[in-house]
């Protein structure tokens, strides 16, 4: 095997110098024959799996800031600030770009070295406190179920338990930490909503767990 490998190769790097002068069967030692056509056509192509680790398609020429498109904006900070009671320094969600009214939301906290919590937690290894990732998936649990069609009043909204939380990873500066909250029960004669919700950084799972809301109006 090893020796129509180096023949391969070698055939391959003269072919190319040369481009479609070689259209004939190739004979190996030990196996069948190998019917090999190269044209100018398929120079490049085959130079690029030849070198894969030197290799840039056209994804790589686009520079790195134009290369990945920023999150949508279903919901922005002031139409969130309209539904959720929060205010700072206690407003955890930044944004929505998934949003389907008393079903679920997808959302986003951009985690800084700003963030009011971090000269305590911890002044030389910035980690976001888990219980403000619980805050901050219960706040977009909030957006979820704060909706007229749903009962919900931003009067009438308490966080009212968590079960079978897990953390996952730690969240540092300069994360983006996305939740996705969803309605699995309404019970719309007490006004208790439970869901579920996870968290991600990247396509790290950091974050996930049961949430029971209480919602209602008056």
């Amino acid at each position: 095997m090893a020796i129509a490998s180096n023949l391969l190769l070698s055939l391959t790097h003269a072919s190319l110098s040369q481009p479609g002068r070689l259209s004939q069967p190739l004979s190996l030692p030990g196996a069948r024959s190998l019917s090999v056509k190269l044209t100018h056509r398929s120079k490049s192509a085959l130079h690029c799996s030849l070198n894969a680790p030197d290799c840039k398609d056209s994804q790589n020429d686009i520079p790195i800031e134009k290369r990945f498109p920023a999150f949508p904006t279903v919901l922005d900070i002031n139409q969130i600030r309209d539904i959720l009671p929060h205010r700072f320094p206690f407003l955890l969600v930044d944004r929505v770009i998934e949003y389907n009214p008393g079903v679920s939301a997808v959302a986003i906290k951009n985690v800084t070295i700003n963030d009011n919590f971090f000269p305590g937690h911890f002044p030389d290894r910035p980690i976001m406190p888990g219980v403000l990732m619980v805050e901050a998936m219960a706040q977009v649990g909030g957006v979820v179920m704060l909706q007229p069609e749903v009962g919900g009043s931003r009067e009438n909204f308490f966080f009212a338990g968590v079960d079978k939380v897990r953390f996952r990873k730690p969240v540092i500066a300069g994360d983006t930490l996305v939740m996705r909250m969803t309605l699995v029960k309404l019970q719309k004669r007490f006004g208790i909503a439970k869901m579920e919700g996870k968290a991600y950084v990247g396509d790290d799972l950091v974050c996930e767990g049961e949430f029971l809301m209480a919602t209602g109006s008056g």
